[in-house]
Parts: C-alpha cells; sequence; structure tokens
C-alpha cells in the first residue's frame, strides 16, 4: 500500500490539529493509501515521524497554521496548506500527493505564504515573531555568563587601577573564562536564531556568521563592538537574504543542495561584505567622534556630560554606546580622573538592578520567564553586569529602553553632583565594596534614585498582562490563553486519568434534544447538570471560566460541533456534559454552521497534565467521522448516545 505523511498544528494546538489529522487518515483509507500524521497539539509532538516513514512516503502533506520546519523533508512532493484546509479538503490533498501536482521540497521552509497560514500574518507579527525566537535562544547565554563572571569576580577578584583583575591560574580565572565564553556567544547566537526564524535552518550560518560580526567591532575598525542592536540587524538582514536566495529559480541539479550549501555560503558572504564594508565603516566613524564628543565636554557643564554618559551607558546595556562611554572613563582613569568613572560605574547596574526589581514587585507586567530572568538580572547588577537588562529590553525595547535610560541619567547626575568617584574601571555596587569607590554612601543613593525612577516609569508605561494573546489564523484572530503562574505541588490534585470518554459522562449530564434556543441557555442547562452530577461546587466561578474561554475566540469549531471547556476551581472532578439541538444553535461558529452536538467538558484547576487536552482530543477527532456525527444526531435516547460515546 503507497504512503503518505503529513503534519498538523493550529496555534491552540487542540481540535484544529486532531481534526485535521482524522480527516486526513480518513481521505487516506477512502483512497486506498495510508496516512500517517504527526499532531503537534498543546500535548506536544505525537505519532512522530520516523525516517523510515518519510523515505517511503509518496509525499508530504503539511496542514498548519504555526511554523513547521520543513527541512527533513528535501526531494519528497511537498503539499503546504492551512489547518482549515487540512480539515475540509483533506481528499483533495491526498490527490494531490497521488497525481504529482505537489511540488518537490528543497530541504527547507521560508517564512511566508509557504508556511501555512503565515499569510495572514502581519508583517509586524512576523518581526516580533522572529526577534522573540532568538530572544528566547540568547537569554541562557545571557544568564549562564553573566552568573559565572559574577561569581568569578566575586571570590577571585581584586580591585586594581585598570579594573577588577583575577589572579591568573586559579579557578576563579578559569571560570571567569567560561563566562566570557557564554557570554560572547549571546550576540550571534541571538543573531543566528532570528535568521533561523524567518528562513529555517539555511539561516542559521550566516546569522552566525553576522552575529560574530556585530560582536567583534576590530573587523570594522571599532573600539566597541555593535552589541545585540548589532545583533539584531544582522539576523534580520541574514534571514531576508537567506529568502530571497532561496527565490532565485536555480537547476533542479542544485535544488537538494541550496539549503545546506549554496544558501549558507552566499548569504554569509552578503552579510559579511555588507555588515563590514557598508555598515561597519560608518558605525566605527560614529563611534570614534562620540569618544571626541565626550572628551570636549570635560569642560562644560557636569550635570550634562553625567547625563548623556548615563545614556549611553544604558542605551544598549554593553553595545557600541555603552562602551563608548565606558572605555571614555576607562581612559581618564590613566590620566588620574576619576569623577568621571563614578557616575558610570553607577549607571553599569541601573538597568539590570532596576529591571530585576520591577519583574519582583511589578508582578503583573511581566511574564512568568521574565520573572525568572529579573532574579538572574538582579544578580548580574550586582556585580556591574549591564547585558542583565537585555533579555527585557529585546522584548520590549520601546518602553524598557526609555525607563532604563532615564534611570541611568539619574543615578549618573546624583552620583556627579554627589562628587562619587571610581578608581577601577569597573562598575556596579561589587566596586564599592572593594574599596574603589569615594563617597560610597552617596554612591548607592544614587543607585537606588536611578533604580526608583526606572521603576516607576515602568509602572507608568509598561501594560499589565493579559491573561491572553491574539494570534493569526485563516479566520483572523484567535486569541490564545498566556502562560499561568505554577500551582505548588502540594496544592495540586493527582493526575486524573480515563479509559472511555464514558467514565466521565452520566445520564445526568446529557441533554437528548435540549429545548434552549441560545448560547447562554444551552451553557446555563449543562452548568446546571453538572451541578446535579455534584461535578461543580460554584456555579458562577464556572460559568465565568466558560466565557472566559469563550472570549477568547469561539468554541464552535464548524460542523455543527461545538466544545465549550473551563477549568476552574469550583469543578471536583473532570466531568462532561452533552447537549443535542436538532434545529442548531448559533455559536459563531468559524464555518458559519449552527452547532447541533454541544459538548462541555469541566476541568478541576488544580489538576496536573494536560486532561482537558486529552479530552478535546479524543473528541475532536471522533467528530470529524461523518457517519458517527449522523449517528449521535439520530440517537434515539441517552443509552444510544453513551454506546457511541464509549467508541472514543
Amino acid at each position: 500500500m503507497k504512503k503518505i505523511v503529513a503534519i498538523t498544528s493550529c496555534p491552540v494546538g487542540i481540535a484544529h490539529t486532531y481534526m485535521a489529522a482524522e480527516n486526513l487518515e480518513k481521505a487516506g483509507k477512502e483512497l486506498g493509501v495510508e496516512v500517517k500524521v504527526e499532531t503537534h497539539g498543546s500535548i506536544g509532538v505525537e505519532n512522530e515521524l520516523t525516517a523510515k516513514d518519510i523515505q517511503e512516503a509518496e509525499g508530504v502533506i503539511i496542514a498548519a497554521d504555526t511554523k513547521v520546519d520543513k527541512s527533513r523533508f528535501g526531494g519528497k512532493p511537498l503539499v503546504t496548506v492551512g489547518v482549515q484546509e487540512g480539515i475540509h479538503q483533506s481528499t483533495k490533498l491526498v490527490e494531490d500527493i497521488l497525481t504529482g501536482k505537489a511540488p518537490i521540497a528543497e530541504g527547507a521552509s521560508i517564512a511566508g505564504a509557504s508556511d501555512g497560514g503565515s499569510e495572514s500574518e502581519s508583517f509586524g507579527k512576523k518581526i516580533y515573531k522572529s526577534l522573540m525566537n532568538g530572544v528566547s535562544y540568547m537569554v541562557p547565554f545571557v544568564v549562564t555568563g553573566g552568573l559565572l563572571i559574577a561569581i568569578s569576580l566575586t571570590l577571585g577578584g581584586t580591585a586594581t587601577p585598570s579594573g577588577i583583575q583575577i589572579p591568573e591560574g586559579t579557578i576563579w580565572a578559569t571560570m571567569n573564562s567560561i563566562g566570557g565564553i557564554a557570554m560572547g556567544l549571546m550576540v550571534p547566537v541571538l543573531s543566528a536564531f532570528i535568521a533561523q526564524s524567518i528562513a529555517d535552518r539555511p539561516g542559521l550560518v550566516p546569522g552566525f556568521v553576522g552575529g560574530m560580526l556585530a560582536a567583534n567591532g576590530a573587523l570594522y575598525g571599532s573600539d566597541a563592538n555593535a552589541g545585540f542592536l548589532g545583533g539584531i540587524i544582522t539576523g534580520f538582514l541574514a534571514g531576508l537574504i537567506a529568502v530571497g536566495i532561496k527565490k532565485l529559480p536555480v537547476p533542479k541539479a542544485l535544488q537538494s543542495i541550496m539549503p545546506i550549501i549554496v544558501i549558507p555560503i552566499l548569504a554569509s558572504l552578503a552579510v559579511g561584505f555588507i555588515f563590514i564594508y557598508v555598515v561597519g565603516e560608518p558605525v566605527a566613524l560614529l563611534f570614534s567622534s562620540l569618544t571626541h564628543f565626550l572628551a570636549g565636554m570635560q569642560g562644560s557643564s557636569e550635570i550634562v556630560l553625567a547625563m548623556i554618559l548615563g545614556a549611553m551607558i544604558a542605551f544598549d546595556m554593553g553595545g557600541p554606546f555603552n562602551k563608548v562611554a565606558f572605555l571614555f572613563g576607562s581612559g581618564l582613569i590613566a590620566e588620574g580622573n576619576y569623577s568621571i568613572m563614578g557616575p558610570i560605574a553607577v549607571a553599569i547596574c541601573v538597568p539590570p538592578l532596576a529591571l530585576g526589581l520591577a519583574s519582583l514587585i511589578l508582578k503583573t507586567k511581566f511574564t512568568k520567564a521574565e520573572r525568572e530572568a529579573g532574579k538572574a538580572s538582579l544578580a548580574m547588577g550586582l556585580f556591574g553586569i549591564t547585558e542583565g537588562a537585555i533579555p527585557f529590553a529585546s522584548t520590549d525595547p520601546l518602553r524598557v529602553i526609555p525607563s532604563i535610560v532615564a534611570g541611568a541619567m539619574t543615578g549618573s547626575v546624583v552620583a556627579m553632583l554627589s562628587g562619587v568617584t571610581d578608581h577601577v574601571a569597573h562598575g556596579g555596587p561589587i566596586v564599592a565594596v572593594l574599596g574603589a569607590v569615594d563617597h560610597v554612601a552617596m554612591f548607592f543613593v544614587a543607585v537606588a534614585a536611578g533604580i526608583a525612577v526606572t521603576v516607576f516609569m515602568l509602572k507608568v508605561l509598561k501594560p499589565t498582562l493579559e491573561a491572553t494573546a491574539v494570534v493569526a489564523t485563516p479566520h483572523g484572530a484567535m486569541t490564545i490563553t498566556d502562560e499561568k503562574e505554577e500551582q505548588p505541588v502540594e496544592a495540586q490534585a493527582t493526575t486524573e486519568t480515563f479509559d472511555s470518554i464514558t467514565d466521565i459522562i452520566s445520564d445526568e449530564t446529557i441533554a437528548l434534544d435540549t429545548a434552549k434556543t441560545t448560547q447562554a441557555g444551552v451553557i446555563d442547562d449543562l452548568i446546571q447538570r453538572l451541578v446535579k452530577d455534584k461535578a461543580i461546587t460554584n456555579v458562577e466561578e464556572f460559568k465565568q471560566a466558560i466565557y472566559a474561554r469563550e472570549s477568547e475566540s469561539t468554541t464552535g469549531i464548524g460542523m455543527g460541533i461545538a466544545i465549550p471547556h473551563g477549568k476552574s476551581a469550583s469543578v471536583v472532578k473532570p466531568t462532561l456534559a452533552f447537549a443535542r439541538s436538532q434545529a442548531g444553535i448559533d455559536w459563531h461558529s468559524l464555518d458559519g454552521e449552527a452547532a447541533k452536538l454541544i459538548f462541555m467538558i469541566a476541568v478541576p484547576e488544580n489538576s496536573r497534565g494536560d486532561m482537558h487536552l486529552k479530552i478535546l482530543q479524543r473528541l475532536s477527532r471522533k467528530l470529524m467521522d461523518d457517519d458517527f456525527r449522523q449517528a449521535l444526531l439520530e440517537a434515539p435516547d441517552k443509552q444510544a448516545i453513551n454506546q457511541l460515546l464509549s467508541e472514543m
């Protein structure tokens, strides 16, 4: 028997993922071909395709509204559509593979319309998604490198005029070197995975190369590298160039080597030449001019100079502006002028300390991941590692950068007016602890003032996080729930399991032919049935959970089906309620069809695992069977309904 492999995925990763999988498998059976479907749902990747599966397959179908890596399908006929096409046009998709209408995959996907539904994304959404991809891979390098450097400086460092020095040959020197390597990979990794998000694997090499160029100013005649801002530029540059090369018409003989040889080489050369000869030299000239400008400011207003230095230190957090200001202050130490390095030492630690503190006290404005990064940011700030603020600035630059610039400027001005000095080329509270600072008390006052200004601005500028985030689908905007705070282990219930859908439904929770004619009426009816079954303890609380889910996106999944569901502390046990309406209920379904089969899922809020997702998965797959849906509509009594549901 011929074989076809497929992948299905939707942004929420619940019903539509499995509906498409079920219909593709069913279409394959009707056409005499085996279709193996790998599902990318909220539960994770299931039924994963093996290399043998792919090798034996006549072709590949990807029905997805999320980004899918296609590199493993190189050389195979490949059809890429949105998940709705996988549900409603499954037979045609299988036929396209069997009749040779599908184009040959080239071993890698490129962001765009070919990524299944991504053509409906806005340009800004694509940019943001690519940036977040780079940031997510970058953060562990920042945290690991920063903390290793901080520990080595604390336990092995000694204050000297040229900075905090660690004696060579010690374990602390080795630890510092390891931390420096991890931190040095920050910009290349950021650049590489921005490019990878845009162009998949062919973007990785030019992204890494561009990131290394951004991190090495010596290649374009600058004492200061281009920092994380340069890494963002090279990441997008590499990704877009790789996409452009991929679109060039080439002979079939070259198509198989395009993603692994041709695109990486040409894109790396293009990014390198552009950054060194077009971007790099003007950057070097700019920062050389900035150094001379700062030198000329020494005789003018101290306050203005302090404001400029503070702004430069905070603006790019270890990047070129930061390095120019730092090198300017460090150079003056050799001349016996310690008054400039003092304000710089304050400004250096304000961004990471302020953001770390803000993430802890303004919890509703930061994600859980950011709050975790905030702890590391606090530690890095204590040791003068400004880069600890980069993960926050990368994800929300328009609000975070102005806030930390204002805070660093405030701290720098307070330090300058208070006569704070720094005798070593380093910053942060560690230099005060090691005795390198004059007017220690005012040093900490200046730091506190900078932190206070930053936290206040973040409180004003950053919006409170919603419980949801909007993603694009072929049907417009769909809202998906954001990550929730994890419950303490002791507060969580044990994992519930069930062998059959009939384990979680009873006669009490079945409305064979509801008399209700509205969505609200059916929801109220089913909730009352859950109360009679002693499945919930608080009607209003559970109703709120149901309507909160409906407000995110309709649970009317089409084909006459609606699956409202709620997770609430008022739910005692996982329970399923069912209502049938021969006339149909307007559920704002994606296909406009009235809902005749309504399933309500109730799951305890503190249940571990993914019980509601498993219930949804079983329901959505079986409900793709036309005969099964018709049988539910025609079932004469509750016993017949239970018998049908037992097939799940």
